[in-house]
């Protein structure tokens, strides 16, 4: 049954970003294998992605899979991969009907190529949605990122495109994966992890936390509207006063 919550939904945040974590701890403490959790942890995402869209969340983007898991296990990396082309697969045609426009965050062309094809599918069916826009971070890491807006930028000043005097925050902000889009109001990171872990590090400049103990496989509606009435009690101030 569903709490009562002070929210003013006409007052959302525009951008809300999750780190999904707690997956494995889930399965731990279930006494089931590390996959189970990940595939708990993805039925956890699509309530997520529809109470976004229901609710009138303009942005949500999701910390899928980083630069640094690759070092995880063979068999965990594959599985994670296996259960993002079985979430595509399955739940593509309700995302499209719910209008939510899927967006990738992230270097997708090392994945997996079975799990690229079902990603490229997802971008090629859903880009002209204009519902919720969901991005997934997926091979991701926010140092990554920022080099690569710094190559790019430098690539502009050395064809003369650009002088260095003139280079701007707008313009590295505009190289980012996450260009035109704005910064995250809220990020929710789930499982008592009090850290950003390489995540949209020059996005999050002020952005607003909210850490929960619940692991994400457990990270429900009611807990997703707990973050957002946390959210709208606090002051933000933006470096003035």
């Amino acid at each position: 049954m569903s709490c009562s919550f002070d929210i003013d939904y006409s007052k959302l945040p525009s951008h809300i970003a999750v780190i999904m974590d707690g997956n494995g701890r889930w399965a731990t403490k279930k006494g089931v294998p590390k996959l189970s959790g990940h595939k708990a942890g993805m039925e956890a995402l699509k309530k997520i992605v529809r109470k976004s869209g229901e609710i009138g969340v303009e942005y949500l983007t999701v910390y899928a899979f980083s630069t640094e898991n690759w070092k995880r296990s063979t068999e965990e990396v594959g599985g994670i991969f296996q259960i993002l082309v079985y979430y595509m697969e399955r739940e593509l045609k309700e995302i499209h009907k719910q209008n939510v426009k899927v967006n990738i965050l992230g270097d997708y062309s090392a994945i997996p190529k079975k799990a690229e094809n079902a990603v490229s599918e997802a971008l090629e069916l859903t880009k002209n949605n204009t519902g919720l826009k969901f991005n997934i971070a997926l091979n991701y890491g926010g140092r990554d990122e920022i080099c690569r807006a710094v190559k790019a930028l430098a690539k502009d000043v050395k064809d003369s495109v650009i002088d260095p005097e003139d280079v701007t925050e707008e313009m590295i902000a505009s190289k980012l994966y996450t260009g035109g889009m704005p910064d995250p109001d809220l990020i929710i990171r789930t499982s008592g992890e009090l850290r950003l872990s390489n995540f949209l590090l020059w996005q999050s400049a002020y952005s607003e936390f909210y850490f929960t103990d619940v692991l994400w496989p457990d990270f429900d509606e009611d807990e997703y509207l707990k973050a957002i009435e946390s959210f709208q009690h606090r002051k933000r101030n933006f470096g003035g006063r």
